[in-house]
C-alpha cells in the first residue's frame, strides 16, 4: 500500500495516540503521591483503577463511536476524537485531585475513536488483500509510540510532573490541525448508513456484529488471542522483579526492546510474508509464535531465555492486524466503523477481565504454600491460544 498522505496522518495519529498512553507509565507513582497517595500499594490501586476506566469507556463508546463514523464519515469523527484528546491531556497537565485525573482517563477512553476511526479509515482505503499489511503498519506506528513515550515521560517529568502532558496536548494539537488540512473523507455517501438508537448500546451493537455471517469466528479469535496478549503489559514487570530480581531500568530496557521489535515486525516482516505466503499463512506462523514464545517464558529461569524468546513472541504480534483483516473482509463498506469499534470494545473487556484472572494465577503460582511456578500465567495464555487454533483454521474458508 502507498504511503499517502492520509496514510501517513493516520500513522502519525496512532503513534501520538501510543506515545499518550505510555508516557504516563514511568510517572504514574509520582502522579499518585501528587493526587494524594499514601503509599505505593494504594497508589498502584487508584493507578489500576485508573486503567480499568480507561478500558470501560473504550468498551462502552468504541462501538457508538464506530457507527457514527458509518453515519457521518470518518473525517469529523477522528477530528472531534483527537480535539478530544487533546482536551483530555490539558485535564491531565492541570489535575491536583484523583477524581480530575479519572474524568480525565475516561475522557481519553471515549477519545478511543482515533484508534477505531483510524482502521476504518484504512479499511475504506485499502484494497482487501492489502489490509493485513496495513493494519500491521497500524502495529507498528503503535510500537513506536510505546517506545517513545515512556521515554519521553520520564525525560519530561524531569522538568515537571505535569510536562509529559503539555507535551503530549501540543503534539496532539498539531496533529489535529495537520489532520484539518490534509484529511479527505474516506467513507462515500452510497456506502454510509444511517445512526440509530440500537447504535448507542454497545452490548446490542456487539450481539448484531456476531450475528453477521461469518464474522463470529474472527471476533472470537481476536478476543482470546488479545486476552492471553494482556499477560505481557499485566505481569511482565512483576514476572522479571520475581524471576529476575529486574529493577525497574531493567524493566523498562525490556519493554522498549519489546516494543523496537514489535514495530520492526508489523512494518517489515509482516508485509513481506502477507505478501510471499498470504494473510492465512502468515496467521497460522504468528500463532505458532505466540504459542512457543509464551511457553518459552513460562519455563523461562534465565535471561538467555529472555533474548531468544522476546523476538518470537514479537511475531506473534501479527496475528492481531491480521485477523482484524479476516473481520473487515467479512462485512460491507458501510459496517466496517461498526465492526472496527465492536473490536476496540472486546478489546477493552479483555483489558478489564485478563488482569484480574492473570495476576491471580500468578498470586497463586508463587505462593509460598504451593507449587512454584511464576511463569504459570504465560503457560495458561499459551492454552487459550491453543484452544482457537480449531477456529483459526476455519478461517482459511
Amino acid at each position: 500500500m502507498k504511503l499517502t498522505g492520509p496514510f501517513l496522518f493516520i500513522l502519525a495519529t496512532l503513534m501520538i495516540d501510543a506515545i499518550g498512553v505510555g508516557i504516563v507509565f514511568p510517572i504514574m507513582p509520582d502522579l499518585m503521591d501528587r493526587v494524594g497517595a499514601t503509599s505505593t500499594a494504594e497508589g498502584a490501586f487508584w493507578g489500576g483503577v485508573m486503567m480499568s476506566a480507561y478500558a470501560a469507556a473504550m468498551f462502552l463508546f468504541g462501538p457508538v463511536i464506530g457507527s457514527l463514523s458509518d453515519a457521518y464519515g470518518r473525517r469529523p469523527v477522528l477530528i472531534a476524537a483527537l480535539v478530544t484528546l487533546t482536551l483530555d491531556y490539558v485535564i491531565m497537565a492541570l489535575a491536583e485531585t484523583y477524581w480530575l485525573l479519572l474524568v480525565g482517563r475516561i475522557l481519553a477512553g471515549m477519545a478511543g475513536a482515533t484508534y477505531i476511526t483510524a482502521t476504518a479509515y484504512i479499511a475504506d482505503i485499502a484494497k482487501p488483500e492489502e489490509r493485513g499489511a496495513a493494519f500491521g503498519m497500524i502495529g507498528a506506528a503503535f510500537g513506536i509510540g510505546f517506545v517513545l513515550g515512556p521515554a519521553l515521560g520520564g525525560l519530561a517529568s524531569g522538568w515537571h510532573i505535569s510536562a509529559p502532558f503539555w507535551i503530549a496536548a501540543v503534539l496532539s494539537a498539531i496533529n489535529v490541525a495537520f489532520g484539518l488540512f490534509i484529511l479527505p473523507e474516506s467513507l462515500r455517501p452510497e456506502n454510509r448508513r444511517p445512526f440509530g438508537k440500537r447504535d448507542l448500546n454497545p452490548f446490542g451493537t456487539i450481539i448484531r456484529a456476531f450475528a453477521i455471517p461469518g464474522l463470529a469466528v474472527p471476533l472470537i479469535c481476536i478476543f482470546v488471542f488479545e486476552f492471553a496478549n494482556m499477560v505481557y503489559p499485566t505481569l511482565w514487570a512483576f514476572w522479571g522483579r520475581e524471576v529476575f530480581e529486574w529493577d525497574g531500568f531493567t524493566i523498562g530496557l525490556t519493554l522498549s526492546a519489546y516494543g523496537v521489535l514489535i514495530a520492526v515486525v508489523q512494518a517489515g516482516i509482516l508485509p513481506q510474508l502477507t505478501r510471499r505466503f498470504g494473510d492465512y499463512r502468515t496467521l497460522f506462523v504468528a500463532t505458532l509464535a505466540a504459542i512457543i514464545g509464551m511457553i518459552g517464558f513460562g519455563f523461562a529461569g534465565a535471561v538467555w531465555a529472555v533474548v531468544v524468546f522476546l523476538p518470537i513472541a514479537a511475531l506473534s504480534d501479527m496475528a492481531p492486524p491480521l485477523m482484524t483483516a479476516f473481520a473487515a473482509n467479512r462485512v460491507g463498506e458501510d459496517q466496517q466503523g461498526l465492526v472496527q469499534g465492536v473490536i476496540a470494545s472486546l478489546s477493552s473487556v479483555a483489558a478489564v477481565l485478563a488482569p484480574i484472572g492473570l495476576t491471580e494465577v500468578f498470586r497463586s503460582s508463587v505462593d509460598p504454600l504451593g507449587p512454584y511456578l511464576p511463569g504459570a500465567p504465560f503457560l495458561a495464555g499459551a492454552v487459550m491460544i491453543l484452544a482457537i487454533v480449531p477456529l483459526i483454521l476455519r478461517l482459511r474458508a
